[in-house]
């Protein structure tokens, strides 16, 4: 059966929670997943038992985590060397996966630290039975072209509009 394109999208709260549901559930039944993660450094509350899965195999790059508005030009240019070669990486990894999950790529595409085209190419490409999800806001046009599943989180209400911070083992 040929692996679908997921592309978690919005301002809202939950693509991470969902990509990581799919993860659990594709786990569950045995099938080998790959999960990546852009802009965060690996130090999310998800990051250790999603390791201890089966099957699971987590990538992420610690070089250049935050935001991108708060680099410095010289870290932006480390994060998009830094990406774009994890993002290679990953490529070469999910060669007998059976899931792939991208999360923030789309972040990473509209920043510009990977090439939009390199990932239209990989999802053009990708192995048949490789299910991808890609998360992040605002999603390019050719993104959504290529995907099948599109899901927007809208944001209605907040805590962080009323100034509170995020809570560890709830938003990250």
């Amino acid at each position: 059966m040929a692996g679908r394109i997921h592309i978690y999208c919005g301002d809202g709260k939950g693509k991470t929670t969902a990509a990581l549901g799919l993860t659990l559930r594709a786990s569950g039944v045995g099938k080998q997943v790959v999960f990546t993660q852009f802009f965060k450094d690996g130090s999310s509350s998800e990051i250790e038992p999603l390791k201890a899965l089966e099957g699971v195999r987590v990538m992420h790059c610690k070089t250049v985590p935050g935001f991108f508005f708060r680099m410095s030009r010289e870290q932006q240019e480390q994060a998009t060397r830094d990406y774009t070669a994890l993002f290679h990486q990953v490529v070469e990894a999910t060669r007998d996966a059976d899931l792939l999950v991208l999360d923030e790529m789309i972040s990473a595409c509209n920043h510009g630290v990977v090439p939009l085209e390199e990932v239209v190419s990989f999802l053009k490409s990708k192995p048949e039975k490789l299910e991808v999800v890609l998360t992040g806001r605002n999603p390019p046009q050719s993104l959504l072209e290529l995907a099948d599943y599109v899901t927007e989180m809208k944001k209605i209400k907040h805590p962080f509009d009323q100034g509170i911070p995020a809570r560890k083992g709830i938003e990250y």
